[in-house]
């Protein structure tokens, strides 16, 4: 992990070397601090002849003015660098949870939705938002105070040496006690913090579960449900949250008492020295205030060393992501500038969401050119999953699919979905306006390309009634549109998309029959010359497909054209007929 961390704060390694240094001069401002106090009292109070022959050149109460000065110049000095410092530290961290960010959800956008299909949203959620702030935990707010301390506790050491060598000895003393501290909180205190990371995530999860589905849980009276689940997630998460602040404050109040009785001890000692004539008073005092910053950093890395467990569990959370591997490779090839001629062939194509339950077995299809392809069958046959092998949404287990005689997993991902246009279900829009959910797939298309499309989806008429037209803004989820409104936007936005390969996936599933005659006829527009593909429950909209593939239980029973498979009197006469209540000749369908 400190291998990954370290890839994060490398592109800022002149700025973390900068931070460094004022490091060094905070350290050098801390071990100054005490000297004008011990210039009064020694020299100024007591008489003792000053330091490098100060007392020639003041007198005693100049040397109380230089020394008083001296020491609010060093605190200004020390605040200004303090500041200068946070600033530094707080920037580069910033950018590590930027570039994280960037990594996490770039990587997310690239796993397959077999992937998203096994977490739940809420969870990642919580990762690309939360998690990755604790790599700036364990850097900026972690492992650099820790140097900090380390930086200023051997200045500390040294200088205290020279004053009395027992002392500092003696005041060192605690050290075991605080890493037998260390090796015995620190991982209870990593096995809290992953818990209350779950649980805090959890709470993600059910309010974006919830707010999903709020139009069903208002129309189900499950307020009251939802809101117990809630508050069941949340009592979790904060009963979590305070036994790891328990464990973190006990630790502290350890450290702190272990330190307490370092400082007894020395004064102590110290006062018997002071009494014996080896120490003055300025010296003594000097060596507690010193025994105070010597004891600050060592308090500052057994108090981070707990933070540091609670950040690097983030961090984890957030390579724990970024180490799943892509199980759809990238290919290498791309189509030329022309585009894909459009054949698309299955081979021996199997596929399975959980292992030995098979949804689709040994499907062997050929579609040629600028055919128009329907699919029929009862739900749950394969029908949406065959054709979502086409863009690579899935990979087949078993077999492969071709476009133009070539594996599509030879082929670049985008370069591939770029040569198919879908309309998919449920019908999806964004909360932007009209005119941006049209141009989704092509931003650069201008106003009156949008408009065109708008109509061939026999949706203009409608947008044009709307507040502000093409820049009305649509509500989260399109909760300002109809459900047929919905779908018609979508079929605007795969019309402009203008791909050789369309897929239609239920396209007038929520629409009148008035209205899906009209989306039929403006689609037809729209298929002339591009290798099409219709999933449909509703028979009436596969009438004029070049080919009807019939799927049951995952494989191919029949297909042939409609009429043929009406005379045929097989799988698809009988979904006809149960659909209309008709026995009728392919005369009379016609």
């Amino acid at each position: 992990m400190f291998k990954k961390t370290l890839k994060y704060l490398w592109p800022y390694r002149f700025a973390f070397l900068i931070a460094l240094a004022q490091v060094v001069i905070m350290s050098g401002c801390e071990l100054l601090k005490p000297w004008p106090l011990k210039i009064i009292i020694d020299n100024v109070l007591s008489g003792k002849p000053a330091p490098w022959g100060l007392e020639k050149l003041y007198t005693p109460a100049a040397l109380l003015i230089l020394a008083s000065v001296s020491l609010v110049i060093i605190y200004l000095f020390l605040g200004a660098i303090t500041l200068l410092n946070n600033y530094t530290t707080i920037k580069i961290g910033q950018k590590m949870v930027n570039d994280m960010r960037r990594d996490l959800y770039g990587h997310l956008q690239k796993l397959s939705l077999a992937f998203h299909n096994r977490r739940q949203v809420g969870d990642l959620l919580y990762r690309v938002t939360a998690d990755t702030y604790a790599i700036q935990s364990l850097t900026m707010n972690g492992v650099f105070p820790i140097v900090t301390a380390v930086a200023l506790l051997a200045g500390m050491f040294i200088v205290m040496m020279k004053i009395d060598w027992e002392l500092t000895l003696l005041s060192l003393a605690v050290c075991p006690a605080l890493l037998a501290s260390i090796l015995l909180m620190s991982g209870r205190i990593t096995e809290a913090a992953m818990l209350a990371r779950r649980q805090e995530s959890e709470v993600y999860t059910v309010v974006q579960r919830a707010m999903s589905a709020i139009r069903i849980i208002q129309a189900f009276t499950k307020e009251e449900e939802e809101h117990r689940k809630f508050m069941s997630a949340s009592v979790s998460s904060l009963g979590a949250s305070l036994r790891l602040y328990t464990l973190q404050t006990f630790y502290s109040g350890v450290v702190n008492v272990v330190m307490a009785v370092g400082t007894a001890l020395v004064v102590w000692v110290g006062a018997r020295h002071v009494l014996s004539g080896q120490l003055t008073i300025g010296e003594i005092i000097i060596f507690t205030t010193y025994l105070a910053s010597l004891y600050g950093p060592m308090n500052t890395i057994c108090q981070t060393w707990g933070l540091i467990q609670g950040a690097k569990v983030g961090v984890e959370r957030v390579f724990e992501i970024l180490d799943v591997e892509k199980d759809l490779k990238e290919g290498l090839r791309a189509f030329p500038k022309s585009g894909t001629r459009g054949e698309v062939i299955w081979e021996n194509v199997s596929f399975d969401y959980v292992a030995e339950q098979p949804v689709l077995k040994n499907i062997n299809l050929s579609v040629k050119p600028g055919e128009k392809i329907a699919f029929v069958g009862p739900t749950g046959v394969g029908k949406s999953t065959l054709v979502s092998l086409i863009a690579r949404f899935y990979d087949p287990c078993g077999g492969r699919v071709l476009i133009d005689g070539v594996d599509i997993r030879d082929y670049q991902l985008k370069s591939l979905r770029s040569q198919i246009s879908m309309v998919l279900q449920p019908p999806l829009v964004f909360p932007v306006s009209v005119s941006e959910n049209i141009a989704y797939g092509r931003p650069e298309a201008g106003i009156e390309e949008i408009i065109s499309a708008a109509k061939l989806a026999r949706i203009h008429d409608s947008i044009d009634r709307l507040p502000d037209k093409y820049e009305t803004l649509v509500g989260e989820q399109g909760a300002t549109l109809s459900e047929g409104e919905r779908q018609r936007i979508t079929i605007a936005r795969a019309i402009l998309r203008n791909s050789p390969i369309l897929i239609l996936d239920e396209p007038t599933s929520s629409v009148d029959v008035e209205t899906e005659a009209l989306i039929m006829e403006g689609l037809e527009q729209l298929t002339a010359g591009r290798t099409t593909f219709i999933i449909a429950h509703r028979l009436s909209t596969v009438r004029k497909a070049d080919r009807i593939v019939v799927l049951g239980k995952g494989e191919i029973i029949e297909q042939g054209s409609f009429n043929e498979l009406l005379r045929a009197h097989g799988a698809f006469a009988a979904l006809y007929q149960s659909q209309f209540g008709l026995d009728e000749s392919p005369e009379a369908v016609r």
